[in-house]
């Protein structure tokens, strides 16, 4: 299984515009994040986490030219923005979005467009998840459900194998933590240092997190400039943590 960070940053990426913080100057290329997502490739089969503002952007750099399914996290404009640009490549092949019925409810709204007869922009089918307990199927890949917090809101996260991604957490209840056993990559969301507000994690408590559920390795996503310098909280973190950047590709079995 092949897995591509299409983007590591938080709402507003980095730089953010106008800003000069240090971080937002940096001529680091690690230290320039687009909005989050990843791509997730097996048996030649393409997945999307989460359609950012840059998803136009981020499939170009990719070079990928085609998404069999998308399953969306949470309805923040951070994780849903880019979905008009799946445009041009829904329009042969239907593509499914699997998520939450708030969230789906949520995308018909917005892109009530897309669900025109009139207009015909996009051929998209939703997938509602909130009936399935545990995990469901697409095509033959079973999809593990991982309920978590954001704030007071109920977000997802994703299982496929022995790779796990979580993004935009403030809470992971005890249960889901049990069905975080045994994975190779854990993706986990960090914002920064320290927090003036209650969500989502904080560096130390996303190496909490990372230390109950033990993967063999993981790595940082959903960062903001007030994490600090790529480089610098690289060499302060655990052997088997890693900060992920945009662009970063790996593989799981």
């Amino acid at each position: 299984m092949k897995i591509t960070f299409l983007g590591t940053g938080t709402s507003q990426g980095i730089p953010i515009i106008g800003s000069i913080h240090p971080v937002c100057l940096s001529r680091n290329l690690k230290d320039k994040r687009l909005r989050s997502s990843v791509l997730i490739e097996k048996n030649k089969k393409v997945f999307l986490i989460d359609c950012s503002p840059d998803f136009r952007y981020q499939m170009l750099k990719s070079k990928n030219k085609k998404i069999d399914a998308i399953f969306i996290t949470h309805e923040h404009q951070d994780h849903i923005g880019g979905l008009d640009d799946i445009r041009p490549i829904s329009l042969n092949k239907s593509i499914p979005i699997y998520g939450l019925g708030r969230v789906l409810k949520n995308l018909k709204n917005r892109f009530f467009y897309f669900f025109s007869e009139k207009l015909n922009t996009a051929k998209v089918s939703l997938f509602e998840l909130d009936q399935f307990k545990k995990f469901f199927f697409v095509e033959s890949f079973k999809i593990f459900l991982l309920n978590v917090w954001h704030a007071n809101l109920p977000i997802l996260g994703f299982r496929i194998d022995n790779f796990a991604y979580i993004t935009d957490a403030s809470r992971i209840p005890y249960t889901t933590i049990n069905d975080l056993k045994e994975l190779d990559i854990l993706v986990l969301n960090v914002i920064r240092k320290k927090s003036s507000h209650f969500y989502p994690f904080t560096l130390s408590e996303s190496l909490e997190i990372i230390d109950q559920i033990q993967p063999k390795k993981a790595y940082l996503t959903h960062i903001s400039h007030l994490l600090g310098f790529h480089d610098k909280i690289q060499e302060k973190l655990p052997k088997n943590v890693y900060l992920a950047y945009d662009e970063l590709v790996l593989y799981s079995s």
